[in-house]
């Protein structure tokens, strides 16, 4: 396993006194952390970063942990992921596993177990796996590189802006699916007012565009709720 001070971890708790606290204590053992407070800004952060393992409480603003976790493992399957939950019924515990979960912990909880089996999820997930998060994608006859900003086909590239390539990566870990105008506004711009929605319009025009040389793909506007990429 690599050493502790280089394994980061995403932190995402929307209790301000211990979220404080674990992040402190997580970074006393010589992990990096990343503190969200909301469920959207947690998947804004898991896009743009590499982790070594996700911790969520689960009753979260905006999106819950669950939903945040299956968001995760769309992303990086093999991500370990922590739950962090003042309930202890039975169906939540089964529900966090079915989400992904490699431990679940109820609170409150002492720093020392907390510690404990952090290190024993860490130690036991990084046996033989890189920790890395997908961000090269195949795209009908494209190749998309969210890394480097470059969608190709055959031997011409496309250099996106950073937006673009977080639109798209969007697109890419929910093809086929229905994406809000909501969500993708919230995760990649940030809002979701008036003027926000009419440039991701123009965005999403744009990639249009670009995956025009496929006509397998299509970015599909469904009426009033979203779009959808469509990938034969």
């Amino acid at each position: 396993m690599a050493n502790k001070d280089k394994l980061s971890i995403l932190l995402v708790e929307d209790d301000e006194n211990l979220g404080m606290v674990v992040k402190d204590v997580l970074e006393m053992e010589g992990y990096k952390i990343s503190w969200q407070k909301d469920g959207i800004a947690a998947i804004q952060d898991f896009m743009k970063n590499h982790y070594h393992l996700c911790i969520f409480d689960v009753m979260l603003p905006k999106k819950d942990g669950f939903a945040v976790a299956t968001e995760a493992r769309k992303l990086n399957p093999k991500i370990p992921i922590i739950f962090l939950t003042a309930k202890s019924m039975k169906e939540d515990r089964i529900k966090g596993f079915v989400s992904g979960a490699d431990d679940y912990i109820t609170k409150p909880f002492s720093t020392e177990e907390f510690l404990l089996r952090v290190k024993a999820v860490l130690k036991r997930c990084y046996n033989d796996i890189s920790g890395e998060a997908k961000n090269v994608f195949d795209i009908g006859k494209y190749k998309f590189n969210y890394s480097n900003l470059t969608l190709t086909l055959g031997g011409n590239t496309e250099t996106l802006t950073q937006r673009e390539a977080d639109t798209l990566k969007l697109f890419c870990i929910n093809r086929n699916q229905v994406l809000t105008r909501e969500m993708i506004l919230k995760i990649v711009w940030g809002n979701d007012d008036y003027f926000t929605g009419r440039s991701m319009d123009v965005f999403i025009a744009r990639l249009r565009k670009y995956l025009a040389g496929d006509s397998k793909i299509q970015i599909v506007n469904i009426h009033g709720v979203g779009f959808k990429m469509m990938v034969e």
